[in-house]
């Protein structure tokens, strides 16, 4: 805990069960729980803490040959996409990790189109168009509904709305003066003030009313604005830039910091946070809700997961101490991609 001396201790196997589990035991001042072939549950009584440390079920290496820097999976689970520093971008199994197409420079304009979905190559298309006019960085992209719009931001300090039919820009939601390192977007609470718009929205811009759009900004600021509106609803300074944030819910919202803050904040109210979570000094890199909690990957190597009906936190293992990019869900399976270029399968079924 912050302020506290760190607390030292082991773990040794003394051998395996007949069933292959493995006979562990902790060092004074720690207690081993709970031991199966792919996790181990490991408590602090003195400062009524534990831990659950679970390793992947599977690993996939030879997808990238070298760092890993985004992936999701599809929303019914059968297939992976990911991208590399070596310029490619590879469409895979994902229960086995084979590779099913494999993209590099403006074919990824086209990747998309290979799963099946139109709307999605034309995104894009789009924001090929952002990089081309402010020759910036895109550093994020968000889908507003079904998809038809989507939104970008980008290292100049814009974010963008998008018709993805006509690749066109339907206007500058926000223009923040500093780099919007990600961005989130989600129905707003009732009772929230998003604004009014200036002027009657284009008829090409579908699914905006009662969105507000979350901006994770490089200058320690974390900015809600209403989508349609292009109005700022909040402004919430943290304590180092933000590099992600995410949706909980209508009302609760999640943003991560260089500095390890993991923020959580009430919509309604951003004058305090309602918890920071601070687990270490290293860059919270992603944010994913996941069932009644979250999933936070952080600059160390370390993934874990916050749930409200678990009594410990998850620790997703073996990344050692390379950055974990990205994480992505579908139903009880977890992946993560990394900088060692080892995209990662976690099951959860077991938990």
């Amino acid at each position: 805990p912050p302020g506290k001396p760190t607390l030292y201790g082991s773990v040794t196997r003394r051998g395996l069960s007949s069933d292959g589990v493995p006979d562990i035991v902790a060092s004074e001042g720690f207690v081993v729980g709970e031991v199966t072939k792919k996790s181990i549950l490991i408590s602090c009584p003195h400062e009524n803490v534990s831990t659950k440390f679970l390793a992947p079920y599977t690993s996939f290496c030879r997808i990238h040959q070298k760092s890993i820097t985004c992936l999701d999976i599809s929303s019914g689970g059968g297939l992976g996409v990911s991208t590399s520093t070596d310029g490619t971008m590879k469409i895979w199994q994902a229960a086995n990790g084979e590779i099913r197409v494999r993209l590099s420079g403006l074919d990824v304009l086209l990747a998309w189109s290979h799963v099946g979905s139109a709307w999605e190559m034309r995104c894009f298309s789009c924001l090929y168009e952002h990089r081309l006019w402010f020759h910036a960085g895109i550093l994020d992209t968000a889908i507003v509904d079904r998809g038809r719009n989507v939104l970008s931001c980008s290292r100049d300090g814009s974010a963008r709305l998008w018709d993805c039919g006509k690749s066109a820009c339907l206007g500058v939601i926000a223009d923040c003066g500093s780099p919007v390192n990600g961005i989130a977007v989600g129905t707003a609470d009732n009772s929230l003030n998003l604004g009014t718009p200036e002027n009657p929205p284009s008829e090409r811009e579908v699914g905006t009313e009662g969105k507000i759009l979350l901006l994770a900004r490089e200058d320690k600021k974390l900015q809600g604005v209403g989508l349609q509106s292009r109005q700022p609803v909040f402004l919430f300074i943290g304590s180092d830039a933000f590099n992600c944030c995410t949706f909980l819910s209508s009302t609760y919202i999640l943003a991560g910091t260089q500095d390890g803050n993991i923020y959580q904040l009430d919509v309604r109210n951003t004058n305090a946070p309602i918890q920071v979570i601070h687990r270490s000094g290293a860059p919270v890199l992603s944010l994913l809700p996941y069932r009644d909690g979250f999933i936070a990957s952080q600059g160390d190597g370390t993934c874990f997961i916050v749930q409200q009906d678990l009594d410990y936190v998850l620790d997703l293992t073996e990344a050692d101490c390379d950055p974990v990019y990205k994480v992505a869900s579908w139903e009880k399976e977890i992946y993560t991609c990394c900088r060692d270029g080892i995209v990662r399968r976690y099951q959860l079924s077991d938990l």
